[in-house]
């Protein structure tokens, strides 16, 4: 069984962790977070994690994809090595958190002869308890549809964390997860939005510079469509491109279009 704190949080610590997590949370709702990198906003979650667990010495992030398991954001560069460790010998708290979906928290040494990699490594950098806690965000429309990874929480002391800590982290995740989901939807939408727009101004360009070579070479719209497509390939430009020259120079007499 894990070591739990010999004396429980007070209401004034416990309420100052959730003050801190819901401030951070409240930050992913702003139109800035929806534009931001994910591996950014990520490293701000690491940083509200290491804040608001009492007890936490530092906190990781591991992300799983198909090049495999990568730390994306660390609150501190010397336990890099713990991360390092279990991702070489594919085992360990935090791919356990990860591929599970379920919070691992222990003591270091508790699951040495599961995870020995991580055991010494952790011994070595002067950590003696862990927390990990699944992050799952969905990706739709993306591929792959749904990003996996973990918050890696550990402290330097072995009563560091108990059941308050572990549904903290779960809130902060679950949470996390849904904002960021929002904000990855909300970006996907808006550049529909963006894509559509352009194919809509590129069609009225289009349409328009026929209509201007149909009248200057008395052509039909598909002759003169097929005109624009040839000098679109000629000079290795859009077609879109091309139709916005061409009326540029019809709009300015001193110039003779070439078309």
């Amino acid at each position: 069984m894990s070591e739990i704190r010999t004396a429980p949080l007070s209401r004034s610590e416990a309420a100052h962790a959730l003050d801190t997590v819901t401030q951070a949370l409240a930050v992913l709702r702003d139109e800035t977070a929806a534009q931001e990198p994910l591996e950014e906003v990520l490293g701000r979650l690491a940083q509200t994690a290491a804040t608001a667990v009492p007890d936490a010495d530092a906190v990781s992030v591991t992300h799983l994809d198909d090049a495999g398991p990568r730390t994306v954001a660390l609150t501190d560069d010397t336990l890099a090595a713990i991360d390092g460790d279990q991702y070489a010998a594919g085992r360990g708290p935090c791919l356990q958190a990860a591929t599970s979906r379920h919070p691992v928290r222990a003591v270091v040494g508790e699951h040495a002869d599961r995870w020995p990699e991580f055991t010494a490594a952790a011994r070595t950098a002067g950590i003696r308890a862990y927390l990990s806690v699944p992050l799952i965000v969905d990706t739709p429309g993306e591929d792959p549809g749904e990003l996996a990874g973990s918050f890696n929480v550990y402290a330097r002391t072995a009563a560091a964390f108990d059941p308050f800590d572990e549904k903290l982290m779960q809130l902060l995740t679950t949470a996390a997860s849904a904002a960021i989901s929002n904000a990855r939807r909300w970006r996907r939408a808006q550049r529909q939005v963006e894509h559509l727009t352009e194919a809509l101004t590129s069609r009225a360009d289009i349409d328009q510079a026929k209509g201007v070579m149909m009248a200057m070479h008395r052509i039909g719209a598909d002759e003169a469509f097929t005109r624009l497509s040839e000098i679109s390939q000629r000079t290795n430009t859009k077609v879109h491109a091309v139709a916005r020259h061409l009326m540029a120079e019809f709009a300015n007499p001193e110039h003779s279009s070439p078309l």
